[in-house]
């Protein structure tokens, strides 16, 4: 038998083993969003509760499903774990694809186990690790080109154009690269603006934001552990939005305790900072909720001590009472285990009126609860510059009506020059526009 077999029957009984795990949730994730959610009593459990559907991807011209009044459209696959995405002011679109640098020890039986089970779902295989441009054909074919942009890069995922420099965050650093308007490749070796934590790497994708005035960028670093379990000496700079500074590569923390703060982006009305975070594994189906919050300077937000402001998390040691009574609750619950990674404020008038001015947000999936959380694009609404009323699944149809198959998990979200709705679809390896469907 070989190695890959081995793996698939190790994960099969494995998920047979734990499969009594499954801690069936009490709310729906929807019923656990919005300004002041349920928060049950905390759980421990010997193993996690684990529920993963098994990846089969889009079969016989297959879509997700979208909400009434919109259509939506197939315009790149055969990509490698497309992550993020990002609109160049000619209308090209950059994709990032990669995966985890697996460079993260597994230390534990728990850790052992939780990785076989959750490489069933297709997010475990190995990502291209370069930028993919797409571009529109001028010939009124609807269809796009694909090319090779940047290659051999580290985990990338955050990008941001500033001028004629293309800023990415690798996993370990952010590198600078020249750009030409219409180039559909870049030859150049990056150059390393600043170098970014990486050891471990139990959280290993950095979002990138530049300030309006491009002189700073802010690079969201997720933790190196679930709750401080691998020591807090390994979460140095991490759990944090750091601010840098382009001109001499320095950088601070601007805000702390975001166990894993991704989707950077600046609410287009007010001008403030806000990002989504998922939030802390292995207490309960319910617990806790990822977010959506501002990301106010200098303010902690509880990470690994606390959640959701001040409740407290036993897990930890040394506990810290001090650091929990500054510790802020975030803006708005987004559902337990939804794992955000891709936030965008839309600006544009393809969608219909009630999509404008509001949030998207990539749910990525969960892994641990029953029933399956996330998998699928959510809309929030804002109203002066602060979200409103509640989560709107818009996107949906990733996994199966039954919860056992995958067919992908949606991440990075943005918007096209045209104001459609693009969505970096991660184990469908699909990049998918979604219209207003008047055209």
């Amino acid at each position: 038998m070989n190695r890959i077999m081995i793996k698939s029957v190790l994960a099969l009984a494995l998920t047979a083993l734990f499969g009594g795990c499954n801690e069936h949730a009490s709310y729906d994730a929807e019923h656990q969003a919005g300004f002041n959610p349920p928060l049950p009593a905390a759980r421990n459990f010997f193993a996690p509760p684990m529920q993963v559907p098994k990846y089969v991807g889009w079969q016989n011209g297959a879509t997700p499903k979208v909400a009434d009044g919109l259509k939506i459209e197939k315009i790149a696959s055969g990509l490698k774990h497309p992550r993020q995405i990002y609109t160049l002011p000619n209308g090209d679109i950059l994709v990032a694809e990669s995966n985890s640098p697996n460079e993260e020890a597994v230390t534990t039986p728990k850790q052992l186990i939780a990785g076989l089970i959750e490489g069933r779902s297709g997010k475990k295989e190995k990502g291209a690790n370069r930028i993919t441009l797409l571009r529109k054909r001028t010939d009124g074919s609807g269809q796009w080109d694909k090319h090779v942009f940047i290659e051999n890069l580290h985990s990338p995922f955050g990008m941001q154009l500033v001028g004629d420099t293309l800023y990415v965050a690798d996993t370990d650093a952010i590198l600078k690269y020249p750009y030409k308007t219409g180039e559909t490749s870049i030859s150049a070796r990056g150059v390393e603006v600043a170098d970014l934590p990486d050891t471990i790497n139990h959280h290993w994708t950095k979002a990138l934001l530049a300030s309006p005035d491009g002189k700073k960028l802010y690079v969201g670093v997720g933790s190196n552990s679930n709750v401080g379990e691998n020591g807090l000496d390994v979460e140095y700079r991490r759990a944090d939005v750091l601010e840098v500074d382009v001109a001499t590569g320095g950088s601070r923390i601007y805000a702390a305790g975001i166990r894993n703060p991704t989707g950077l982006q600046w609410e287009p009305k007010t001008g403030q900072l806000w990002a989504i975070a998922n939030e802390r594994d292995e207490i309960g189906a319910d617990l806790v909720p990822d977010y959506l919050t501002s990301v106010k300077e200098n303010a902690f937000y509880g990470w690994p001590y606390s959640y959701y402001g001040q409740h407290v998390d036993q897990r930890v040691k040394p506990q810290r009472p001090d650091l929990v009574a500054k510790a802020i609750s975030p803006d708005y619950a987004i559902g337990s285990h939804v794992a955000p990674l891709g936030l965008m404020f839309y600006t544009g008038s393809n969608l219909p009126a009630q999509y404008r001015g509001g949030a998207f947000i990539g749910e990525h999936g969960s892994w641990d609860r029953s029933p399956l959380s996330g998998y699928a694009v959510a809309y929030v609404a804002f109203e002066n510059g602060k979200p409103v009323g509640a989560p709107k699944p818009v996107v949906t149809g990733f996994a199966s009506n039954d919860q056992k198959e995958l067919y992908g998990a949606p991440v990075g979200v943005g918007e096209d020059k045209d104001g459609a709705l693009i969505i970096a679809d991660d184990v469908g390896n699909a990049i998918w526009r979604v219209t207003g469907a008047g055209g």
